[in-house]
Order: structure tokens, then C-alpha cells, then sequence
């Protein structure tokens, strides 16, 4: 039997029965609730005009706020959480929220089309740092007493939190200047309460799978892993859905049917990560943000290739299990992942079974996997023992530095010895119908002492691994190329004699230190 769709929005409750299973939160929040403050600007996740906030509870029994797009966002994927939208931020008085005051006092709008997406990116960053707890206070300024929990961000954090919103008219230098100032100024008079957003949504949690149906389209979410691999089993055809950063494009850019989905959101076993002294073990349905936290704790190479994988609203949705489902030629995450030997763990029934990443794509758009299988998790090997002299970059080229697609992403690595090159695995984006490693390349350097010559043997014999084809975001000499200065990047970085420094070859530093 279907059930209604349940999450907390504008202090009160609401129940949905009759809306598309496909329909999306924006759709819901201007057609349906006539909270016009919310935009649609591209309807594909790039713009957020559409940004708006989602609230869950977290493990403690509080509250974690997450700026997400609206406009790729299935209204079903709401239940049991709640959304805040730029009208939720209206103080009791009719004044405006320090976030929009900030903004108002920087000047950091003027066709105002973007700016209740970049307020709700804000606020979210607001809520982040602690600053309701002052406004539940009924104090000015901070009430943490100076806990750490209680922070200003830097600005690159501010930047890093603007990434999924574009301004086409002020520019951004104002609009930083105005998420500085907010948290200059006395926190709100009655921002939200979020303990009491905690104890509704405890009353929504569901012990067992949500179903919902519309028009005959099926819904489910279920709460563990053994029900989706029993609804998996029975309807093998049933669509995946996690954070639909891909899927959501489907139906608001190709019009598709997408058939019944089940969504693995609500599975708090596939929502973890385990730390072991041999792997990191990240579960499918764990957001990209939270899984890059995690990566860049025990590999630091990691932190531009985190800060650069799309925005933080689609990190935020998005998760790592899904890129790597999706097995995209571009997808960001698995020529990392591959060069640090991840490995995919697959279910379907009662059958688990893992393999090596790049063992898990065969073609274009094939993989190794059962209709019935589904990603359960990922394995990550740890830094531990030998792994120690691990030598690991990753490296994205892109027209834009923020929130574009890859024209080349490649990641390389190998178990020091000396001078010797030991286990050297090199894997790519962008270069082939898959990610895929460059198993020449590593016959060249396994066993060679990592000199320049062997470099330069290396990067000759890239030109033997991959093919690379031509399209609107580089042409096949480009890819190719850029490969090769890549890979000798990678031996200036990790030479014995002399190693440069990953911020002597990053543009933004040298620019940064010149200015």
C-alpha cells in the first residue's frame, strides 16, 4: 500500500500523495507550496538559483543542514527530513536574517535572480559553524563561549561553500565580503530551532521500507540491505537512485521514464565509513563530501581533486558509490581510486563479492554486474606498512577550475624503495570508454629507478595505452598530451633530488603569493 510522503517544512508537517515519483523539490516547492523564492536557473544542478537546505538527524540525535539543488532533487527522497527554502529565514518581526542583511550591506546583489541560492548556500554555512546555538540563546554574537564548534570560516572556506552558485551580474567579491560580515552581526532573533526540528523528524522515522506509488510507478526505500537486495532480486529492472547528481538530468533534460526506483538513502548500514589498519571501508550510499573527508585524512593528495569534484551541493547529494555505479569515462573519483588499489564490493541476493575497481568496468556504459547487483560498498587500502612509502597524486585538467567536467583526470602511484619504483599503478578519466589504467606505462616503470629518463620512457608509452577521442571539451592530441605533462608532474613532485612542491606548480598558489 502506498504511503504519503512525510518531512518537515515551514514549521508544520506535511503529507504529499499525489505528486510524480520523479517529480523534484523545485517543482513541489513553487507549483505545489508557492514558495516562489527558490529559482530554476539551469535545472541540471549548475547554477543554484535552486539551492535550498535539507535537514536530517544525525547519529547524536541533532541536526546536520545540507545545501543541495532543487531542481535534480525527487520529492520522495524528502521523507523524514526537512527543507528550509529563503522564506524560512524571515524573522519574527518582518527583519531580515544576518545572512540577507549581509548581503544587503555588501551590496551583493542586483538582478537578485541567484541570491536566494547563494543566501540558503550561506545559511547552511551559518548553521554549520554554530551560530544558531547564539540565537537560540537569545544572546548577541556567539554563545559557544568560544568552543571550537563555534567558528568563522576562512574565506577560501567561503569560497569552497560558494562553488555550486554562479552570479552573472556583481560578481563575487562582494558576495565573499558578505559571508564574511555575517557572522560579524548579532546572531537572529529566532533562527531555526534545530532541537525541535530533531524531535518532529524522530516522530517520521520509519522502522521499515517507504513505499510510494504514483500512476502506478513504485517508490521504495528501504532500511536495509538485506530488503534492497530482496526487492533487487525480485524486480531486477528497479532503477538505483542515491543522490540523482545524474539521474535527476535524466528527467528534467532527456524527459526519460525512469520505471520504479528504489532509493538507498535510507540505509544506515551503506551510510557508513570503517576506519580498519587495512582498508577504508566507504559505504555506496555515503555523500562524496563525507567520503573525500575521510580519503584526505590519510591521503592529503586528495584535497584539491576533493575541493574540485564538482560543487559542494552536488557533494553534498551525490555519493561515492554512485560515481563509481555510474562508471563514466569522466567520473572523477575512480582514477584515484584505482591508482590507490580500491576495491568494489558488489551484492545481489544473498551472494557479496568484491573485485578490483578497474576490473569493474568492461565497455562503455558495461560492467561487470548482475541486473540484480548493486554496489555495496567501497575498500580503500589504508597507508599502513609498506604502504607507508606510497607515493600518490591525482590531477584534474579542466577549462574551469570549480564545478566543471574533466578533460583529463589522471592519478598515479607507487611503493617507494630507494630510488627504485615499486607496484606502480597509473589509471585515467577522459582517455578511454573507461577509466582505465595504463598497464604499458606501468611495465616501464616497474622495477626502474625513477629518473627523469624513466619519466620521459613513461610518458612515450602512454601514447600505447590509450586513444583518446575528440569532443567539445578537448581534442585527442590535447588529452594526450596533457597526459604525458601530467605524468611529468608527477615525476618533478616525487623525485628523490629536489622534489617540488605540489604549490610550486599550482597556478592559484604562484598567483596567490604574487598578488
Amino acid at each position: 500500500m502506498s504511503q504519503p510522503i512525510r518531512f518537515y517544512h515551514r514549521n508544520a508537517v506535511r503529507e504529499v500523495s499525489g505528486a510524480g515519483v520523479t517529480r523534484t523539490v523545485l517543482q513541489y516547492l513553487r507549483e505545489d507550496a508557492h514558495c516562489t523564492g527558490t529559482k530554476e536557473g539551469c535545472a541540471e544542478g549548475d547554477c543554484g538559483a535552486c539551492t535550498v537546505v535539507v535537514g536530517e538527524r544525525d547519529a547524536a540525535g541533532g541536526m546536520s543542514f545540507k545545501a543541495v539543488n532543487a531542481c535534480i532533487q525527487f520529492l520522495p527522497t524528502l521523507d523524514g527530513k526537512a527543507l528550509f527554502t529563503v522564506e524560512d529565514l524571515r524573522q519574527p518581526d518582518g527583519s531580515l536574517h544576518p545572512v540577507q542583511q549581509a548581503m544587503v550591506d555588501c551590496h551583493g546583489s542586483q538582478c537578485g535572480f541567484c541570491t536566494p541560492g547563494f543566501v540558503m548556500s550561506m545559511w547552511a554555512l551559518y548553521e554549520k559553524h554554530g551560530h544558531e546555538q547564539a540565537g537560540q540563546a537569545g544572546q548577541g554574537g556567539h554563545a559557544c563561549g568560544g568552543k571550537s564548534a563555534c567558528s568563522t570560516p576562512s574565506r577560501d572556506e567561503i569560497a569552497n561553500a560558494l562553488t555550486g552558485n554562479l552570479c552573472r551580474c556583481t560578481g563575487y567579491r562582494p558576495i565573499l565580503d558578505a559571508a564574511e560580515q555575517m557572522f560579524k552581526t548579532d546572531a537572529p532573533k529566532r533562527p531555526v530551532n534545530a532541537e525541535a526540528v530533531a524531535q518532529t523528524l524522530a516522530t517520521l522515522e520509519r522502522a521499515d521500507t517507504f513505499h510510494y506509488e504514483h500512476k502506478g510507478q513504485q517508490y521504495d526505500a528501504p532500511r536495509t540491505v538485506d530488503a534492497l537486495a530482496a526487492l533487487k532480486a525480485a524486480r531486477p529492472a528497479t532503477r538505483i537512485l542515491a543522490g540523482s547528481t545524474d539521474i535527476g538530468l535524466w528527467v528534467t533534460k532527456q524527459m526519460r521514464e525512469l520505471g520504479d526506483i528504489v532509493y538507498v538513502g535510507q540505509i544506515e548500514a551503506m551510510r557508513k565509513i570503517e576506519v580498519s589498519d587495512a582498508f577504508i571501508e566507504i559505504g555506496a550510499a555515503v555523500s562524496v563530501e563525507r567520503a573525500y573527508a575521510e580519503l584526505a585524512k590519510h591521503y592529503p593528495e586528495l584535497e584539491e581533486m576533493w575541493q574540485r569534484f564538482a560543487s559542494l551541493p552536488i557533494r553534498n547529494a551525490g555519493t561515492l558509490g554512485g560515481n563509481v555505479a555510474n562508471g563514466s569515462p569522466i567520473g572523477d573519483s575512480m582514477p584515484g581510486l584505482i591508482a590507490l588499489g580500491a576495491r568494489v564490493v558488489l551484492r545481489g541476493g544473498d551472494v557479496t563479492r568484491e573485485l578490483p575497481l578497474e576490473d569493474l568496468y568492461l565497455a562503455y556504459q558495461k560492467k561487470d554486474m548482475a541486473e540484480h547487483e548493486f554496489v555495496l560498498a567501497l575498500k580503500v587500502p589504508t597507508r599502513s606498512g609498506a604502504r607507508a612509502n606510497l607515493r600518490f597524486r591525482t590531477y584534474k585538467i579542466s577549462k574551469r577550475f570549480d564545478s566543471d567536467i574533466s578533460a583529463v583526470c589522471a592519478a598515479f602511484s607507487y611503493l617507494a624503495d630507494g630510488d627504485v619504483i615499486r607496484e606502480p599503478r597509473i589509471a585515467f578519466g577522459g582517455m578511454a570508454a573507461t577509466p582505465k589504467r595504463a598497464e604499458k606505462t606501468e611495465a616501464v616503470l616497474a622495477g626502474a629507478q625513477w629518473h627523469e629518463a624513466t619519466a620521459q620512457a613513461a610518458m612515450i608509452a602512454l601514447g600505447q595505452d590509450y586513444a583518446p577521442l575528440s569532443d567539445m571539451r578537448a581534442t585527442s592530441d590535447y588529452r594526450l598530451e596533457a597526459a604525458k605533462n601530467t605524468l611529468y608532474r608527477f615525476w618533478l613532485e616525487t623525485r628523490a633530488q629536489n622534489p617540488l612542491a605540489p604549490q610550486a606548480l599550482n597556478v592559484r598558489a604562484v598567483v596567490a603569493e604574487s598578488a
